[in-house]
């Protein structure tokens, strides 16, 4: 446990800090999870089916990508989102963090099945071009992995699944909470924009357009960082 403690720690801190904000979206509920990764082949995972105010930092497990539990004396069973994290650790090295939210606000928009556009510089520089819906699948079903993976190309930090929840990623788990704020803001802002019947002003093209350009380089950067560690 020494070795992972760190890891354990943050993950614990986010997850609580989460739950206190109402992010989770139930006081006495477990839903919503939040991972870190350790290294390329494994992170750190909030547990399965504990109340977020029992948690333990011997409760976050430690599971490399292929979810198996690594050390003898875990307790807990990794988070049944696990094998979701996993794909995105997988397909974006740009990631090192990832908080599975239940948030109030991003949560109206999965149940409308409608993105939200970056209506903000600081929205878009952060979280992408557009918070795009991932298509419903069960929690914890392969159909929800796959539908994930099938949206990670559009490198941004923040999605939307539909009638679930909301997905924020970032370098580290500050930013990725971060995210998690950024699109429970834009996400009240335009639902009240919505509500007015008014149209709503987006920005300009060439900003959606340096954003993705940015957003790009991002993950080639990260790639080819991690490209070069392994030679």
């Amino acid at each position: 446990m020494i070795e992972y403690k760190k890891y354990r720690k943050d993950v614990l801190d986010a997850a609580q800090w989460l739950y206190q904000e109402g992010y989770f979206g139930s006081k006495r509920g477990s839903g919503g999870n939040v991972s870190m990764r350790v290294n390329e082949a494994m992170m750190a995972i909030t547990p399965s089916s504990v109340k977020y105010f029992e948690l333990l930092m011997e409760d976050i497990c430690i599971v490399d990508l292929d979810l198996s539990m690594i050390g003898e004396n875990q307790q807990s069973k990794p988070s049944v989102e696990s094998a979701l994290h996993s794909i995105i650790y997988r397909n974006r090295l740009d990631v090192n963090a990832i908080v599975h939210t239940h948030q109030l606000y991003g949560s109206v928009f999965s149940v409308i099945n409608t993105p939200i556009p970056a209506l903000f510089d600081e929205v878009a520089f952060s979280l992408g071009q557009s918070v795009d819906v991932i298509p419903y699948g069960l929690s914890g079903s392969p159909e929800l992995v796959d539908h994930v993976a099938e949206k990670l190309f559009n490198n941004a930090n923040a999605y939307i699944l539909q009638n679930h929840g909301i997905l924020a990623l970032g370098q580290d788990l500050e930013k990725a909470i971060l995210h998690a704020e950024l699109l429970e803001k834009v996400a009240r802002i335009y639902c009240l924009a919505l509500s007015t019947g008014k149209p709503v002003t987006k920005l300009p093209e060439s900003i959606l357009e340096m954003v993705k350009i940015i957003r790009d380089d991002e993950v080639q950067k990260a790639k080819a960082t991690k490209d070069e560690c392994k030679d």
